[in-house]
């Protein structure tokens, strides 16, 4: 960020070391957007609670052509968790405007579609028969629904792929629908 940073502390004494930390923050956010023309921190000691201390409250304000980003982050006990998750949230505000005003759109994950060929419960784990050929190792942790113990051999099943480090692992299996069967809980039926 090129321009002055206004910083402001409230209820309590100004802190160079707080300063020198807020304007290394503020210089790294100009990684996620590139037009930043304006940065106000306000920091301010809220007073001292009985049973936890002082508790801080972080305010950033962000100006960019055509608007403002604001974040607070309220009542932490430590100063410098409030200020990092003030700025995280900052930056994930400044990631997403940049990416609209790019026209980017995340792409999401592409579904495949497949059937149980394999399981061994006692290891917790099986496989799957994608449609494209491959046999797609899938585990416990990796079921959406119905839950591994109750999936068999022959069920019918939808899934994400990752690489794993053993090679392609399914992620979020579940269930396939059959005919007359209701889909699973939060599944479009668009795949049948």
């Amino acid at each position: 960020m090129d321009i002055p940073l206004r910083i402001a502390f409230q209820g309590m004494e100004p802190s160079p070391t707080l300063e020198d930390r807020i304007r290394e923050k503020a210089a790294g956010l100009s990684r996620y957007h590139a037009h930043i023309v304006g940065g106000r921190v306000v920091i301010e000691r809220l007073q001292k609670h009985s049973r936890q201390g002082d508790l801080f409250t972080v305010r950033l304000e962000l100006t960019v052509p055509g608007g403002e980003i604001a974040v607070s982050r309220e009542r932490d006990p430590d100063v410098y968790v409030a200020l990092r998750d003030a700025f995280d949230a900052a930056r994930r505000r400044l990631e997403d405007r940049e990416r609209r005003e790019r026209g980017t759109t995340k792409v999401h994950d592409e579904e495949f579609l497949g059937q149980v060929v394999r399981i061994f419960p006692e290891e917790g784990f099986g496989f799957i028969a994608s449609e494209d050929g491959r046999d797609i190792y899938f585990n416990r942790d990796n079921c959406a629904h119905p839950s591994f113990d109750r999936l068999d051999i022959g069920n019918r099943v939808r899934f994400l792929v990752a690489e794993g480090a053993e090679g392609p692992q399914a992620r979020r299996v579940t269930r396939k629908a059959d005919h007359g069967e209701a889909e699973a809980p939060g599944e479009a039926s668009s795949l049948a």
